[in-house]
């Protein structure tokens, strides 16, 4: 069985999805079909960048989305009949996997993470933040960075790793914090706080937009990132979850935690191995494998086959 997860915005990179499109036209026409729906020439910027494109939240989404897809597609091309328990995403990867689960079709769900990336980035802009990654702390030490500097937590990725999110002047208090307590940490290089407070103008926003599109029943089980456990099965449950995610912190450890006891391979599908990395630190035991390209394609196949 699979268990199969997407990327999430930060593993994009100029280049990604060219290799897989150059050799099949059917992956080429999801290209072509996102640059339709977009209004401008996303192709180009996933295959030739600059970087700088790539990381404006109302291209890197649809961008990624669409890479992931395209890695999803090919895969399923090759192997149409291996089963799925299960999808789940990291942030925006949730919503690739609500599409590859059929909730969504790829053209509303490209419309809609321009959309997302868009007030996202107009948070963003209305009050800086940041984010910083805290490696290695335990839950007390945890609570005493963030309450020592303000923030709070945003991402919960694995129990040695953790993101929190505030202000610029938080995030740099939390480095002295977390540096002073001999905790590695890392401040990202982000546009802003995301899954935090700073983040619900673009909520609600994004609820305006969503209101009257229509969520359907997921054909596989996928994880929510705001809960760290299974979607309901009603539509507009989704829908409001996926409202709840854009500002509130992601449990991707309780997704991956959530499947390990059915056992299976890990398949992350989009640009990197962001994902698979994260996975392995959850439980050294999870056997991962990824499609981002045709050789991981050619390997991925193998492991699913063997």
């Amino acid at each position: 069985m699979l268990n199969c997860f997407f990327a999430g915005q930060g593993a994009q990179f100029p280049g990604m999805g060219k290799d897989l499109a150059e050799n099949d036209p059917e992956i080429m026409a999801l290209f072509d079909k996102a640059n339709e729906v977009l209004g401008f020439d996303l192709k180009t910027i996933c295959f030739e960048g600059p970087a700088e494109a790539l990381t404006k939240s109302d291209v890197c989404q649809p961008a990624i989305f669409t890479v992931s897809m395209a890695c999803y597609t090919a895969f399923r091309k090759q192997c149409p009949d291996a089963p799925a328990a299960a999808m789940a995403g990291l942030s925006l990867g949730e919503w690739t996997a609500l599409c590859a689960a059929g909730v969504l079709d790829f053209e509303t769900t490209l419309k809609i993470l321009q959309a997302r990336g868009k007030y996202m980035q107009e948070a963003c802009e209305a009050k800086p933040s940041g984010m910083i990654s805290i490696m290695g702390a335990s839950p007390d030490q945890l609570k005493e960075i963030c309450e020592g500097s303000g923030c709070t937590v945003s991402n919960i990725n694995s129990d040695a790793q953790q993101v929190i999110s505030g202000t610029h002047e938080a995030v740099a208090k939390a480095a002295e914090i977390a540096t002073a307590a001999g905790i590695k940490n890392v401040v990202l290089q982000v546009a802003g706080a995301f899954h935090s407070p700073f983040m619900t103008p673009a909520r609600e926003k994004l609820a305006e937009f969503v209101k009257d599109i229509p969520f359907g029943k997921p054909s596989v089980p996928v994880l929510s990132n705001a809960t760290g456990t299974f979607h309901a099965e009603d539509g507009e449950a989704i829908k409001a979850a996926m409202l709840t995610q854009v500002d509130s912190p992601v449990h991707f450890s309780d997704c991956v935690k959530a499947v390990m006891p059915n056992g299976g391979l890990f398949a992350e599908f989009g640009p990197g191995k962001v994902l698979s990395g994260l996975i392995r630190r959850i439980d050294k035991a999870n056997a991962v494998t990824n499609v981002q390209d045709t050789a991981s394609l050619t390997a991925t196949l193998a492991k699913v086959t063997a």
